[in-house]
Order: structure tokens, then sequence, then C-alpha cells
């Protein structure tokens, strides 16, 4: 099988070499979290690395990242040198990993830096009463409105998916994760909107983005509002339907 490993620059040889050795033994690893993925986190040295082993594809996916198309891997390595090229948080990547046969894509790795983060976007979905809430969903909305500036459209905008840290002088900065799935590139307004229906099914939250969102754009709040609240209730209409689908397909 046929090895492709793509370093970051500043890693010298002994580093890489211990990675290696890791991805090689992946699986007798211990820990691991994620049903789909597997992500392991584990010391080198003095770093704590994040590494994610994606699941292999899909017979026909296999053939499409063996010729077509670039892996999840090597997607999220590059965005995240892209992220912070771009000034935009996001754990410090590592290196990525591929596997493959002639004809097949099989397993890959992408590993980054651990990132201890003391909340994600998901606290503030089901905690209300989390300290400094207003203040800190409103400075994820204008982080989200930074990203749009800077021509990014995070696929993935969901509430696991953005991790949050306090700073000393009580402002939050903000890591993307889980990037494989990115567009770069000028955002119209309801691109722009569309992106926030995966985070909150609730209403406040919706009319407080809303809020913060209407005060960075200069739109007008009623506007944003409604074609913000109309996305998310539209996502989440999909989301549920595709869920009881799934139920009666299992039956």
């Amino acid at each position: 099988m046929k090895e492709v490993k793509v370093f970051n620059q500043n890693l010298d040889k002994s580093f890489q070499e211990k990675l290696t050795k890791l991805i090689h033994g992946f699986d007798s690893l211990s820990g691991g979290e994620g049903e789909r993925n597997v992500i392991k986190i584990i010391k080198v040295n003095d770093h704590n690395l994040n590494i994610k082993g994606f699941k292999v594809p899909n017979l026909i996916n296999q053939i499409a990242y063996n010729f077509f198309r670039k892996s999840k891997a090597q997607r999220s390595f590059e965005y995240a040198n892209k992220l912070i090229s771009l000034k935009v948080g996001t754990p410090n990547p590592i290196a990525y990993f591929e596997y493959k046969t002639i004809l097949f894509f099989k397993k890959s790795f992408y590993v980054s830096e651990q990132l201890d983060a003391d909340l994600t976007y998901r606290e503030l979905v089901h905690d209300f009463n989390y300290p400094d809430y207003d203040n800190i969903l409103r400075a994820f909305t204008r982080f989200t409105f930074d990203l749009h500036e800077k021509g990014i459209q995070f696929l993935d905008h969901s509430p696991g998916n953005t991790l949050i840290k306090k700073q000393d002088d009580n402002t939050y900065k903000f890591y993307l994760v889980d990037l494989n799935r990115m567009i770069f590139g000028t955002l119209d307004f309801e691109t722009r909107i569309k992106n926030f229906a995966r985070l909150s099914k609730h209403k406040s939250m919706v009319e407080v983005m809303s809020d913060e969102y209407a005060k960075c754009t200069g739109e007008d709040y009623t506007k944003v509002f409604n074609l913000m609240w109309q996305e998310t209730q539209e996502f989440r209409a999909k989301f549920t339907r595709k869920k009881e689908l799934k139920k009666k397909l299992k039956f």
C-alpha cells in the first residue's frame, strides 16, 4: 500500500519519524472517540497531538479520492494553513497521512495540535445561563462576520465545530475544527445568512445573532432575522426528515 505523508515544514526529522510510527500503530493506541472517524489525543515530546483517523470511504469515494478529489485529511491540512494565513483561529496543523492502493483510496489521518478550550458553541445551545452568555454569543457572531468578510464559507458551521477560549482581558478567541468542507470566495448576503442555519434551533439565539450581524453589516435587523430564522427552520425540517427516513430504513 502506498503511503503519502506531508508534514508542517517546521517539524524536524526526529519528530516526523515518531509521528509516522504513531500513525502506523494508530489502531493499537489507547483512547479514541467518534462514531465515524476516530480521534486520539497523544503526547509526543512536549506536544499534545490530536490525531483524527478518517474511516475508509465507500467504494465510489475510494476511486474518487484516489484520482479526482483531495482527501478529507489533505483538505483539513491545507484549509488549516489557509485559515492561519488569513488570521483565523484553528489548531496548528502538523501533518496528514494517506494510504492507497493502485485503484483505491483507503485510510487517512489528519494531525493537529490539541487545543484545550474553555467551551464550544454547543454549551451556548444547551445552557442559557452560561456566564457572560450574551457577550460570548455576540462575539461569536462577529467572528462569523469576520469569516464572511475574508471570503470563508465554513460548510460545517455547527455547534461542536467552534472552540472558544477566554482571554485574560475578558474577550474571547474562536477556533474552527473539522475543516474538510470549506469554500473560499466572495459571499453574497443570502449565503452569509444561510451559514447560520445549523447553529441553533432556538429563536432567542437567532434573534441575538441577527441583531449583532445586522450591526456588523449595516443591514436592517428585520431583514437579517427573517432570513436567518427561515433558513434555520428549513434546515431543521430537512434534518428531521432525514432522521425519520434513516429510522424507517433501519426497520
